[in-house]
């Protein structure tokens, strides 16, 4: 792909430090863009009386894109004492640099995305703000301008207090400005896979111009049939960002409305410190995380810079560069998952470096992968009448093929709720595997919902409908009317047969994403997504052959192990994805990687945690010791003052019945352990757990401290004392 060009105005406060952290990003990635450096900001205003030098102008008039890190504003008095005083004398006017680019490049669309990286219910929306009309279109008069007077003199506060003493302001909305700003706003939905546009207005109060919009926003849709639109109260729209963000795709609103919602939208993902941000017009654009310059946190390495990244993903994406856009977003989300290198405002404690090193580690780290959704559907699911095994037999069949499960959803019989889930997904997901819900009963609306989320009307399919009543038939049920609901199925889907059963399924595609129905026993839907994943993801590629390096520790606690084997893959330079399991007292740590750089991997990662593996197999410290001993034929004498004899109990049970061995020589063991902060029933403080091997006149001692969170640190003692005997029974042969 050819270089491309892009200014850099790194600006006031926090901005040099966030784009400082962000933009290694370019070079990790191996992106072709020149960066080129320009001045903005604050203290250009002090020095040489416009805080955009006609330098800048024309670096961003050769560049292809700007990426602006944050500039400060003030009022216009302080603005001109702030000025040189060789600048003083001539007063200029002081323009805020944002309110110029935007004027100077007509951007008449600020774009704000909102997604759920914090965790919780998956949403992905945007506020698409009107940049250059509304209630911010400069129509403000601190005295109703004469003219105007006729036109608001019957207001009875207006008729009290006189021309002189009444303000106003105009809210203009013009068919320019409304149709631009719609049209971007689709085609942002089409582009990124969401299924609805809703204008967020006043119809209710201000009647006449949003009637206005209205028309413009039902003659714009039309171009959209696959996008549902609708208009709706800004302060509606307000609560249910806030409750219900998953239901939104894009949303739409005029100057001031969209400057409110795009502040929330930056709440609601959990901060500023999150939310980037583009301005796109006719003539050019900007790319700038919302946060501003936060002169307070100038310099103090406090500042989040995740903002800064997701808005080099922004800008990488508008540039074509999208796959590197996805795993730029990946790397925060990875970050925020994790949250053990994020800022204060996030929780944390790393500083903008360590925070920004960490996005730099996932991105190398985290490889970009095809994602999958599974949506299962049935009350009785909600309920726990039925256990949901579809759900974890689906995650299984599609991590096996490389597809994994990035989000599972368990819905009721609710259209609603079936098609939220669905549509959370499309765009965004690989493929969406719903499970459930397709019989003949009321309560069965799963291919409605389905319908809804993927906007296609329902169709009869008769080549289905006559293989239900062919399999009903056989088996001598009657055909009720209700059973016609079987043969109904989004238009265009492709129609699956079900061998097993009688309710058939389907496979459609939209906006990237496929979309797999099935019914819902696990004897029909099962051998139909195993069909599917053999001849329906012949456009994905075959997944790569790995071997899977396993290590069950004990004694660290899964951050730090994690801290561990992050730096040696990233030293490695492996592209791989680790995965950690905490199991009391247990943590698990696997890695799948290439064949060739599997021995390496095992021995680099015994290197840096070999003090706290116990086993390279999916087996406790007491399994190994057991099978130890019978190996040896060794009998164990414990002299237990820990766990009340259940170590020797555990033990007793792994190991071969005492007839079939005769003892070749016996280990003779102390459990002991120092209480710290109260007694063994206090569950309180800490405890030190110390495991003695005596060998003759020699001893050895191994010793752990741990939490004394409950009366399950018996179990941990259990199994410390097995770890510390056969590690010593090892070490004794090696």
């Amino acid at each position: 792909m050819t270089s491309k060009t892009v200014a850099v105005l790194p600006g006031d406060g926090i901005g040099p430090e966030v784009l400082d952290a962000a933009l290694p990003v370019i070079d990790a990635l191996g992106l072709p863009l020149t960066l080129e450096h320009g001045d903005i900001g604050w203290e250009f205003w002090r020095t040489e009386g416009t805080p955009v030098p006609q330098r800048t102008w024309d670096l961003i008039g050769r560049s292809d894109a700007v990426l602006l890190g944050a500039t400060t504003s003030k009022p216009g008095r302080e603005a001109l004492a702030d000025l040189a005083p060789r600048l003083r004398e001539q007063a200029p006017q002081y323009v805020s640099p944002i309110i110029q680019l935007r004027q100077r490049l007509d951007l008449f669309a600020n774009l704000r995305p909102v997604e759920s990286y914090l965790g919780g219910t998956p949403y992905r929306f945007c506020v698409v703000r009107e940049n250059t009309e509304g209630l911010y279109a400069g129509l403000d008069w601190d005295q109703v301008p004469e003219e105007m007077w006729p036109l608001v003199a019957d207001h009875p506060n207006a008729r009290i207090s006189g021309r002189e003493a009444t303000t106003a302001s105009v809210r203009m909305l013009t068919r320019h400005g409304l149709d631009r700003i719609l049209r971007y706003a689709f085609e942002h939905a089409r582009a990124h896979g969401h299924p609805r546009v809703t204008l967020a207005d006043k119809p209710n109060v201000l009647r006449r111009s949003s009637a206005y919009a209205r028309e413009r926003l039902e003659e714009i849709a039309a171009d959209y049939p696959e996008i549902e639109y609708e208009i709706l109260n800004v302060d509606a729209v307000a609560l249910w960002m806030a409750r219900r963000p998953e239901r939104f795709g894009v949303i739409v609103a005029e100057n001031m409305f969209g400057d409110i919602l795009s502040d929330l939208g930056g709440g609601v993902m959990g901060g500023l410190g999150l939310a980037p941000s583009a301005n796109i017009g006719a003539n050019g654009n900007y790319f700038e995380p919302v946060h501003g310059s936060a002169p307070a946190l100038a310099g103090t390495g406090r500042a989040n810079p995740l903002a800064a990244f997701l808005t080099v993903g922004l800008l990488l994406e508008h540039l074509g560069f999208g796959e590197a856009a996805g795993q730029v977003r990946d790397a925060v989300s990875h970050v925020t998952r994790r949250r053990d290198r994020v800022t204060y405002d996030l929780g944390g404690t790393a500083t903008t470096t360590e925070c920004a090193a960490a996005v730099l580690d996932a991105c190398g780290a985290v490889p970009r992968a095809h994602t999958a959704a599974v949506v299962t559907v049935g009350d009785e699911l909600l309920r726990a009448v039925l256990e949901d095994s579809n759900a974890g037999e689906a995650s299984r069949r599609l991590a096996a093929r490389a597809v994994p499960v990035r989000v599972r959803h368990t819905v009721g019989d609710d259209e609603a709720a079936i098609a939220d889930a669905v549509r959370s997904s499309i765009g965004r997901d690989d493929v969406v595997v719903v499970m459930g819900g397709l019989g003949p009963t009321s309560d069965d609306v799963t291919r409605v919902g389905v319908a809804r989320a993927v906007g296609r009307p329902l169709e009869h399919r008769e080549e289905a409908w006559q293989g239900v009543v062919e399999r009903l038939t056989r088996f001598g049920v009657a055909v009720h009317e209700d059973n016609r609901r079987q043969g109904q199925f989004p238009e265009g889907a492709e129609l699956l047969p079900n061998t097993n059963g009688t309710a058939w399924g389907c496979r459609l595609d939209v906006q990237g994403t496929t979309v797999v129905m099935l019914p819902g026993p696990p004897r029909e839907c099962l051998p139909m997504l195993d069909a599917f994943l053999r001849d329906g993801l012949a456009h994905l590629p075959e997944p790569e052959p790995v071997d899977t390096v396993f290590r069950r520790t004990l004694g660290v606690i899964e951050a730090d192990a994690a801290a561990a084997v992050d730096a040696l893959v990233r030293d490695l330079g492996l592209r791989v994805k680790p995965a950690y399991r905490w199991h009391y007292p247990y943590v698990d740590i696997r890695i799948d990687c290439p064949p060739g750089n599997a021995a390496e991997l095992a021995k680099r990662l015994d290197d840096a945690l070999g003090a706290y593996v116990v086993t390279d197999r999916e087996r406790t410290a007491v399994q190994e010791l057991a099978e130890l001993l019978d190996a040896r034929s060794l009998a164990l004498t414990a002299e237990d003052r820990v766990t009340g004899g259940r170590f020797a109990a555990e033990l007793a049970a792994e190991r071969r019945p005492a007839e079939d061995r005769e003892p070749s020589a016996r280990v003779s063991v102390t459990l002991d352990a120092d209480w710290a902060g109260g007694g063994p029933q206090d569950h309180t403080g800490t405890v030190r757990l110390l495991c003695t091997v005596h060998e003759g006149a020699r001893e050895h001692t191994g010793e752990l401290t741990v939490p004394n969170r409950g009366p399950e640190v018996l179990a941990y003692a259990a199994q410390f004392a097995a770890w510390t005997i056969a590690r010593r029974l090892v070490e004794e042969t090696a």
